[in-house]
């Protein structure tokens, strides 16, 4: 399991989500998923880009864990290993974030 080395402070409540590689099978359709399961603003562009700005400034510490990534290999190629770089990078520039794969 791959996972960020992030860390909270003593008190602060983490907002747990689950991401299902199952579920992302177009990348029209995984931006749009992504956008509801993380509550993101109307304005989120629904591109890698976008995905980065916001995660990179989540205020609130986050974990977001992914599963069945193979489906999500399986239904996006080469573009799930770029939205898995994107979500673990966005981890290691936002200490918030926590990722796991």
């Amino acid at each position: 399991m791959k996972h960020s080395q992030n860390y909270i402070k003593e008190g602060e409540v983490m907002k747990k989500i689950i991401l299902d590689g199952s579920q992302m099978t177009s990348i029209k359709d995984t931006h749009k998923y992504i956008k509801i399961q993380l509550n993101f603003p109307s304005y989120y562009g629904e591109n890698l880009d976008a995905l980065w700005d916001i995660l990179s400034t989540i205020s609130d510490p986050t974990c977001i864990t992914l599963i069945n990534n193979d489906a999500l290999d399986e239904n996006l190629g080469i573009y799930a290993k770029l939205l898995i770089e994107v979500f673990c990078d966005a981890a290691k520039e936002n200490k918030k974030v926590h990722f796991l794969i």
